[in-house]
This record gives structure tokens, sequence and C-alpha cells, in this order.
């Protein structure tokens, strides 16, 4: 750890757990469009402390410590896509696990929504099923993307400058690849902890959902730092994260059984997916 990280690390952590832990304490809901908006800002406190540290104490370009580069090469296509790949990659898994099955039908899906509606929204929601000429899983799939690389990347960058910006570009200097990549995915992993022990990602167990999030994001980063490495920008990580979030829900759309810790990206299911695609990276990076 250099001195920059440190400083970097603590300013984040020091913002963002103020900001997790007191929205909640002064009265916050978080399913409120208020609570929308701190979310947003929590996922930008990576940004803040990097402008703070590059600006105010070094007085470098953060263009250049950072890797913000916006010319676009083969790897901002497979920060894109990818996500996509791995949420459907995902669901033929999960459906090797006991007591989980497809649901090709999309019952999975109206019973999902069957919780949160009533029973004549639903009737409307099925009768726009039947009478569309495209199929959802293609209108789901097309919006996912095109708001992974707009809106949803724009709002991940917050984030990404600071994890496979700064963070990355400081690390890189003294560790590997691999160590690098571990380090930096426990970091992102626990940086999430007043937003999982409020219910986020996993609502049923909290306490175990720290520990999921954490191996999540150990298990991703080789990922992000491998298109961090190879586009050289943090512009493509940006799309990548923000697909990573749109293309989520898809993960467990059309599944039955199981619960968040075992089906989905943020699952077993997702895990054992990101575990492959990290093994082809080790076989690559070689």
């Amino acid at each position: 750890m250099t001195e920059r990280a440190i400083r970097f690390l603590v300013f984040t952590f020091i913002l963002s757990w103020l900001i997790g832990i007191g929205f909640p304490l002064i009265g916050g809901k978080w399913n409120s469009s208020t609570g929308i908006l701190v979310a947003v800002l929590y996922m930008f406190c990576p940004l803040i402390s990097v402008i703070v540290i590059e600006r105010i104490f070094y007085h470098n370009d953060v263009n250049d410590t950072c890797g913000i580069k916006f010319k676009v090469n083969f790897w901002f296509l497979v920060a894109w896509l990818l996500p996509l790949v791995l949420s459907y990659a995902s669901i033929g898994i999960a459906s090797l696990f006991p007591g989980i099955e497809v649901s090709v039908d999309m019952e999975a899906f109206f019973e999902r929504l069957g919780k949160t509606m009533s029973q004549e929204q639903l009737r409307q929601i099925r009768t726009q099923f039947d009478s569309a000429q495209v199929s959802p899983v293609v209108v789901w799939s097309l919006q996912s993307l095109v708001a992974g690389a707009t809106i949803n990347a724009l709002v991940a960058f917050g984030e990404e400058i600071g994890w496979r910006g700064f963070l990355f570009n400081e690390l890189s200097q003294k560790l590997n690849f691999w160590k690098v990549s571990t380090m930096t995915g426990f970091i992102w992993g626990v940086w999430h902890i007043p937003l999982i022990l409020q219910g986020h990602n996993y609502p049923s167990n909290p306490t175990l959902g720290v520990l999921w999030m954490i191996i999540f994001c150990v298990l991703y980063s080789p990922i992000f730092n491998y298109i961090r490495f190879k586009s050289g920008s943090v512009i493509a990580t940006s799309i990548l994260h923000g697909t990573l979030n749109a293309t989520y829900g898809i993960s467990i759309l059309f599944l039955k059984g199981g619960n968040e810790f075992i089906v989905g990206m943020l699952g077993l299911s997702g895990f054992v997916v990101l575990l492959i695609v990290d093994i082809i990276i080790l076989l690559l990076h070689k």
C-alpha cells in the first residue's frame, strides 16, 4: 500500500460509510426517490476521493493517473456484452442445483411479480406479453445493454475511477495482476458492507450477505482488472460495471426455486461462472 492509496481508502470509506450509515439513522428510506439519490451519491464517493487526493494533495491530472481514455477498442465491446453472457450462463449453472429448474414459459417471472403486484396488474402484464410481437427476453436483453452503456455506466464511473482507476494504478506499481485483483476485490466488497447489512442484495440474511458480497467482488475483480489492462481505460470497466448492474435481473428471471445465495450472479451459480472465467484469464494472462 502506497501512502496515496491509504489516503484514498481512508477518505473513501469515511465518506461512504457516513452516508450509508447516516441516511437510515436520520429516517431515510432506501426504497424512496431520495434513497435512490443517496445510493447514487454513495457510488460517487470514490470519485470524490480521487478528486480530493489528486487535485488537492498531489496536484496531478486525474485523466493520466486514473486511465480516463475514450479511445474505443475491441475490449470495450467485450466489457459491454460479457455481463449479459455471464448472466445467461449462470442460469444454466443454477439449473444443475437440486430444487431449481428453468421456467421457459415465464411462470417463474410471474410468480416473482405476484409477490409485489395485485392480480389485476399481473393480468394486464400477461396480456401485454401475449400480444407482444417481439420476445420479452430480447427486449429485456437489449434494454439492459442500452442502460448498461449509458446511464448505468455513468453512475458506475463514480466507483470505477476509484477501484480500477486510481487504486489499480497504485497497487500495480508493486504487486502482480492477481494480488492487485484480490486486494481491490476484497476492498470493493468490504466497501459495500453498510448497504448489505441494511438488506441490499441479500435481504433474507444480511450478515451472511456480507461474506457473499465480498466473495462476489473478489471473483469478479480479475475480470474487471483484465479488461482495464487490455482496454487501457477505466471507461471500459465503467461500461462493464453498468451492464453488470443492468443485466443482474436476467440471471434470476427464468428460475424456479433457490434463493439469493444460490441463484443469480450474486449467488453460488454466478460464483461458478466467474471462477471459470477467472481460470480462463489465468491461462490467457500467462
